[in-house]
């Protein structure tokens, strides 16, 4: 998974806040159910997203339309998400390099595991001198 488009942390938590902003912002109370709905469509849709700029914009019409939030409410999103989609990149990022240590110290060197050649005996026939 290293290198692939899976490990979009920032962007599942944007789409997961920015459905409870326009869900509080409208006074709908959302239950227990569809709050983890939420969070489960903000994964998948974070998966499923573009590395472009303003990909998850797109993908959020999947979380708003699955709890039943009104689409239209999402252009109010786009005043802030040309700063927003800066800090989801680093978020992005950092979950990146986080899991790219984590393999790197998981993983054997392979120059620590190479055999290296025994030292050859002084030859015989050399000319002392």
């Amino acid at each position: 998974l290293v290198g692939s488009n899976f490990n979009n942390d920032g962007t599942a938590l944007y789409e997961a806040m920015a459905a409870l902003f326009v869900a509080q912002l409208l006074g709908i109370d959302l239950s227990i159910g569809q709050q983890i709905l939420v969070v489960l469509t903000s994964v998948i849709a974070s998966i499923g997203a573009a590395g472009i700029p303003e990909a998850g914009l797109v993908t959020m019409t999947l979380v708003f339309t699955a709890v039943g939030l009104p689409t239209e409410y999402i252009a109010l999103l786009l005043t802030v998400d040309w700063f927003l989609d800066r800090c989801r990149t680093t978020i992005n990022v950092m979950g990146d390099m986080n899991v790219a240590c984590l393999l790197d110290g998981r993983t054997p060197d392979p120059a620590a595991a190479a055999p290296t050649a025994a030292p050859s005996p002084p030859s015989a026939a050399a000319p002392q001198g």
